[in-house]
């Protein structure tokens, strides 16, 4: 005689209760209403006024002859060069100091929440009044930093007046002031790592680097992505600074499509303008969308 095995009873699961997730379809019309009004149509009418050449009493269709121009003439396609390389130096540079700055301030150091403060401190700063502020310490002849490295047998270059210089110069004050954000987000990646993988890590004998590297790198990478991010956006629509410390110059070697748009606003060029304004916008879309999917696909792999 056989024992026949008999499957148990399905148990059926009593409905969850709680709040819905669906809401009123009413509910999202306030906020469908603002991002139509602030948004969709700003956005539309610049793609449309892109294509003219307009003035506050006139507006004639020209097509795509202000992209044309906007990528024929030299100075154009100067500060369009350099709004790349400004954003890459800025959010590679905040990226790499604002892990190691982070590292040290999750470490036992005296005077630690001090120092977190200290270099925040930059970041709550106008980013003119830090432009105007530099813009003085860089001075070649009578600026405090060429003062400095004087009294020591240095020769300090024209930070601000050689062409060489001056993108970079300008850029080292953003990492600056941008740097303690990007310390921020690393330090609460930091301190959200689970301490037990680090202790098991030394129990097995593993130096600092090792650690570093296996444990601490790929736990941080949803900050660091963050961090790529946010100082990509911010280096690529860069103008303030720019604008507050060289207006663009020596000539045009420190523009980028910031500046140039403020120029031909300035110069009454509005379609040209308008146009420019487009191309940043689709400039940084089609930088951080690619960069952002890749970042989560990793995120989502590891």
């Amino acid at each position: 005689m056989t024992a026949t095995a008999t499957a148990p009873p399905r148990v059926r699961k009593p409905p969850r209760k709680g709040i819905s997730s669906s809401y009123p379809t009413w509910f999202y019309i306030p906020s469908a209403v603002l991002y139509v009004i602030l948004f969709a149509v700003p956005t539309f009418a610049s793609f449309y006024f892109s294509l003219t050449r307009w003035s506050l009493f006139d507006i004639e269709f020209i097509g795509f002859d202000n992209y044309v121009q906007f990528f024929t003439e030299p100075m154009l396609i100067q500060g369009f060069v350099n709004t790349f390389i400004y954003g890459f130096v800025t959010s590679a540079l905040k990226v790499v100091l604002g892990l190691a700055l982070a590292l040290l301030l999750t470490g036992a150091i005296l005077g630690r929440s001090y120092l977190r403060s200290t270099i925040f401190f930059p970041v709550l700063v106008s980013t003119v009044g830090i432009g105007i502020t530099f813009k003085v310490l860089m001075d070649p002849f009578d600026g405090l930093i060429n003062q400095t490295l004087a009294s020591i047998g240095i020769e300090g270059p024209g930070w601000l007046t050689d062409p060489a210089w001056a993108l970079m110069s300008i850029a080292l004050v953003d990492v600056w002031k941008g740097v303690g954000i990007a310390t921020l987000i690393f330090i609460a990646g930091l301190v959200a790592i689970p301490q037990e993988y680090i202790e098991a890590a030394k129990v097995d004998g593993a130096s600092a680097w090792q650690r570093f590297r296996n444990i601490t790198l790929p736990l941080v990478q949803p900050a660091t992505a963050t961090v790529i991010l946010l100082s990509l956006i911010g280096g690529l629509r860069s103008f303030e600074l720019i604008w507050a410390m060289t207006k663009g110059g020596p000539g045009f070697t420190s523009d980028v499509i910031g500046s140039v748009i403020y120029k031909q606003y300035q110069a009454g060029f509005y379609g040209l303008s308008t146009a420019g304004n487009v191309v940043l916008f689709l400039v940084v879309t089609a930088i951080i969308v690619p960069i952002q999917y890749a970042l989560n696909k990793r995120q989502v792999e590891s």
